[in-house]
């Protein structure tokens, strides 16, 4: 709740026949701004100024954006859960660069540039199966963990792009990695996408580009329910990460939207 004092917010003046009345609210210089480093490549830069009415009208636009409290499945939701909701609710994509260019196949060379590397996480589907690694093995599986396994549950780091070759809907690439050389890919194996765990070096993916069949790496992460999120396949659309919706230490595979069996949304914890 905050008080707002609307003769401050009009950008007006009073004129009459014998003078003119400036308002002080006239004074717009700017106060020291102050940048927060929220993550690497993401910072928050704040503006201190005189209030105005268009910054009112922006502040009513985001509370109503979030009208409806956020709540996940009847139980509360965690710190981190909260934070993402309302970041989701208020910010938007802003492109960086794009670099759009023509290959010698006569193919349009689009150029996706990492903006910042998040923290650890762990994904389980939308029935509560983990995802899990077994020693050595270049495939990811689903597994019900119980109490006292939760260490087999395999950490993820989850990298953003950005470029203007796409939506704004398709807006968050990401790659998934599970180490600073191992990550999640999506390649074309008897005519159907795999999803594998292929070694690259991190300073390679720093920009990657179609052309090069690095786009591999990259998934477009959506939101698909409360705190749950969908992964596709920037190089082959219509294909998902997913897992059994049934069987146990299944292979985490790749499948389209309404495969039968199939799960393709997911819990970042």
């Amino acid at each position: 709740m905050c008080d707002f004092d609307l003769s401050q917010a009009l950008p007006c003046s009073i004129e009459s026949d014998e003078e003119i009345i400036e308002p002080c609210c006239f004074d717009t210089k700017e106060l020291q701004d102050e940048i927060i480093r929220l993550d690497e490549g993401l910072e928050l830069e704040v503006f201190r100024k005189k209030r105005t009415l268009q910054g009112v009208a922006n502040l009513v636009l985001a509370v109503n954006r979030m009208k409806k409290p956020p709540s996940s499945c009847g139980h509360e939701l965690s710190e981190d859960e909260l934070c993402s909701l309302i970041m989701d609710s208020v910010m938007e994509e802003t492109v960086v660069k794009t670099d759009r260019n023509s290959s010698t196949r006569g193919e349009t060379r689009v150029t996706f540039e990492r903006v910042n590397s998040g923290t650890q996480f762990s994904l389980c589907d939308s029935v509560q199966k983990d995802i899990v690694q077994q020693s050595g093995d270049l495939k990811l599986q689903a597994i019900t963990l119980k109490g006292g396994q939760y260490e087999h549950k395999v950490n993820f780091k989850m990298a953003r792009y950005v470029t203007r070759c796409v939506s704004a809907a398709d807006s968050q690439m990401v790659l998934l990695s599970i180490t600073n050389n191992m990550h999640v890919s999506c390649t074309m194996k008897d005519d159907k996408p795999e999803l594998t765990l292929e070694k690259c070096c991190n300073d390679e993916l720093k920009k990657i580009s179609n052309d090069q069949n690095m786009d591999r790496f990259l998934f477009f992460k959506r939101a698909s329910a409360l705190t749950l999120y969908t992964f596709e396949s920037v190089k082959y659309r219509g294909w998902f990460i997913s897992t059994s919706s049934d069987d146990e230490r299944q292979p985490v595979e790749m499948c389209k939207v309404d495969a039968a069996c199939r799960l393709t949304s997911f819990k970042i914890k």
